[in-house]
């Protein structure tokens, strides 16, 4: 089978592992999946603003796409907690539609988003996701877990609140209305969360949602027989996802165009992120431009199938890892049994009370903030605790879409200032060791050469870097410093550009009108063959470049003032000329 047929079928890498008893392990992890996501989608598409048959569609096709086209053996795909607050902000931000208006544009939305994926997994980019910090995305999730708890307060109060309204402006709306709220809903919810959490800690591989979610609705049918005091979800269509063609239309796609982008980066990241923590544990290998393609097809094809915006499920992935998977056909089995769920139990949702709802996402989104990365982040580094910070409350503060943009922002915006500031470290021989080997001054509480300075440089010289490397390197050939001579040992960097060259250039030419020099050592061959091939290496002088800090340090020592070496007692180099005797 040819590489590139495993590529646009990657679902045959697999087939080898499709033996009998790995079919009947993947048959109950596909069963205590579908026991898993059938709570979670009908809450997830809750959050989303939309019936909970959109989120049952989603599990069903858009997971079943993901796993057959994806690279990940484990990873389960479908709706989300984080995306669909999303997708709730994003559609919600254009105006005020009815359900129809509103279904359309979320599908559309879907469409977008999945074309987006499919382009960055085409371009090959899947390395994309690198560059967006896991500061960034603990704090975007601890806000939209705050966002969707208070979303759902008026469901477990059983107060009406007016869509569209910001975090601060529900929380005041429900304050002023607080004496108004429904006791029986208000019950029935607490029901639910508190069985809910008690399952979850007696045993973890319980359905502890489900399981809360009947509690609540006994508790609630006890409470309201007649169904009449609080509101309930309703009944399923009792029928399978058909075809539907979503809008194409240009000024659609375009209002909806910032924010499939925002969907479509924090769907990537979940995704990404959680194929590779699974994969730790199941020591395989995960391509991420595989895991892009996979989950833009989901979404493109989802799109036609009445799916809502999908992504990786951290909680379904481990799950289902933990109950044996084998391969992907874990996920189209929980996918097939759903399906058979949704068309033979249409009414298993007909007397589900919308605070028995709100009381399960109370405890999903608990559930979203990871407590201990946040208090380990807070008490370690200021700038990742400011990062984390500014992204929670942007979430909090501004449209969802436009925080995803903040903390990409910021990501590059760490990213970059670290790169641009590569450690230069202050080294020197061993002066207790025979073979003198190079070591940090501070670390070994080093002596160094009065006249010359020896420096490694831990990171590339590129434009973003240059700056710093020569503001230290200025600093340490500072005029009344009595040092006008630098070995750069350079086996940290990995590449010089142009700026890279033009820099230690003007710092030669400015070290020889001071009868110094810089010599450079110990670069990687790949950086020694690229600078020969541009020409650098002529500009910069051949006879420059050593091997070794040894072959520079003997070639450098003849050119310093002798007559202070004469006088130096620190002896510094082995090579060093014996003093002068009084």
């Amino acid at each position: 089978m040819s590489i590139s047929t495993h590529k646009l079928f990657p679902f045959l890498r697999w087939r080898d592992r499709v033996t009998r008893d790995n079919l009947k392990a993947d048959l109950m992890a596909g069963l205590t999946g579908m026991v898993l996501v059938l709570p979670q989608a009908v809450a997830y598409a809750f959050i989303a603003g939309l019936p909970p048959v959109y989120g049952l569609y989603t599990a069903m096709v858009s997971a079943v796409i993901a796993s057959l086209f994806g690279s990940s053996w484990h990873l389960i795909s479908g709706p989300t907690a984080a995306l669909s607050i999303v997708v709730l902000s994003v559609i919600s931000g254009l105006g005020d539609f009815s359900t129809e208006q509103y279904v359309g544009l979320v599908i559309s939305l879907t469409l977008l988003t999945g074309l987006m994926q499919l382009a960055l997994g085409l371009f090959r980019m899947g390395s994309l996701v690198n560059f967006i910090s896991h500061t960034v995305v603990i704090g975007f999730t601890a806000g939209a877990a705050i966002l969707i708890a208070v979303s759902q307060l008026k469901h477990l109060l059983g107060i009406h609140v007016p869509s569209g309204l910001s975090m601060v402006t529900t929380i005041e709306h429900l304050l002023e209305q607080g004496a108004g709220f429904n006791a029986v809903a208000l019950e029935a919810g607490l029901v639910t969360l508190v069985v809910a959490m008690l399952v979850r800690r007696l045993n973890r591989k319980l359905p502890h949602l489900l399981i809360g979610m009947v509690a609540g609705s006994l508790a609630c049918y006890v409470l309201d027989p007649a169904g009449e005091v609080v509101a309930y979800v309703g009944a399923l269509p009792g029928q399978l996802p058909t075809p539907v063609l979503p809008e194409f239309s240009f000024v659609t796609l375009k209002a909806l165009a910032p924010g499939a982008l925002a969907v479509a980066l924090l769907g990537l990241i979940e995704a990404v992120s959680i194929a590779r923590a699974i994969a730790v544990r199941s020591h395989q290998q995960i391509d991420g431009n595989q895991e892009f393609l996979g989950q833009g097809l989901s979404n493109v094809v989802g799109s036609f199938f009445a799916c809502y915006a999908s992504t990786g499920s951290f909680t379904r992935s481990g799950a289902n890892y933990d109950a044996g998977a084998r391969t992907p056909l874990a996920a189209v089995f929980a996918a097939l049994m759903l399906a058979v769920v949704v068309v033979i139990a249409p009414q298993i949702t007909a007397r589900l009370p919308l605070a028995v709802m709100a009381g399960s996402i109370l405890l999903i989104a608990w559930n979203l903030i990871d407590f201990g990365s946040i208090r380990h982040i807070l008490s370690n580094s200021r700038a990742e605790a400011a990062i984390l910070l500014v992204t929670l409350f942007s979430t909090l503060l501004v449209e969802l879409e436009f925080a995803i943009y903040i903390g990409v922002m910021l990501s590059l915006a760490l990213y970059l200032r670290r790169t641009s500031q590569p450690r230069v470290t202050q080294v020197a021989p061993l002066q207790q060791s025979e073979r003198r080997h190079i070591r940090n001054i501070q670390r070994y509480e080093l002596e160094e050469c009065p006249q010359m300075k020896i420096i490694r440089v831990d990171g590339s010289l590129f434009f973003g870097a240059v700056d710093h490397v020569q503001q230290e390197i200025r600093r340490l050939t500072a005029p009344g410093s009595g040092v006008n001579h630098i070995l750069l040992i350079g086996k940290g960097i990995n590449f010089i550009d142009v700026a890279g060259v033009e820099m230690l250039h003007q710092e030669i030419n400015r070290l020889y009108m001071m009868n110094g020099d810089i010599l450079i050592s110990s670069l990687k061959g790949t950086v020694m063959d690229e600078l020969k091939r541009t020409g650098a290496l002529k500009i910069l002088g051949e006879q420059r470049f050593h091997e070794t800090p040894q072959s520079a340090i003997a070639e450098l020592i003849p050119r310093l003032d002798q007559d202070r070496c004469a006088t130096c007692t620190k002896r510094i180099f082995g090579d060093c000329p014996p003093p002068v005797k009084a």
